[in-house]
């Protein structure tokens, strides 16, 4: 998560909102990816969906079994449908997305029974750091 922190930093750096994910397979980095859809123009690339397609290229297959993605902040719903389809095994996240969080803050699709596929999911993770990063930057743009 340490990790996934310097990414969001970075974005911040950027202009972007300070998102950071780290996708993990055998205690090997496979991908990582901080939020880009500004810099992209790509509303699709967000943290989690770039650590998703970097590990799925390393990885030869676009199943990416047994592995952990790390990300700063709850998944949305777009992220958290790619992470479903990835057959991605565990999910830790930082900060709880009270807006737009698809872990089980505003919906729960990484956990409906209604879909064949279900990850562990760890939430809080370091989620005051995380958070405090979400909230000084966005503090700072209404300024």
């Amino acid at each position: 998560m340490a990790h996934a922190l310097a990414l969001a930093r970075h974005a911040a750096a950027l202009g972007e909102v300070p998102v950071g994910a780290v996708l993990v397979r055998a205690d090997e980095m496979i991908g990582e990816g901080w939020n880009q859809p500004i810099a992209a123009c790509d509303p699709t690339a967000h943290a989690e969906m770039i650590a998703m397609r970097a590990g799925a290229r390393q990885f030869g297959n676009y199943r990416l079994g047994g592995t952990t993605l790390y990300v700063t902040l709850e998944p949305c719903v777009m992220c958290a449908g790619a992470i479903l389809h990835a057959r991605i095994e565990r999910v830790v996240f930082g900060a709880y997305d009270p807006h737009a969080g698809a872990a089980g803050s505003v919906y729960n699709v990484l956990e409906t029974e209604k879909l064949n596929h279900r990850p562990e999911l760890i939430g809080g993770v370091l989620a005051d750091e995380c958070g405090a990063l979400l909230r000084t930057f966005f503090a700072s743009r209404r300024a």
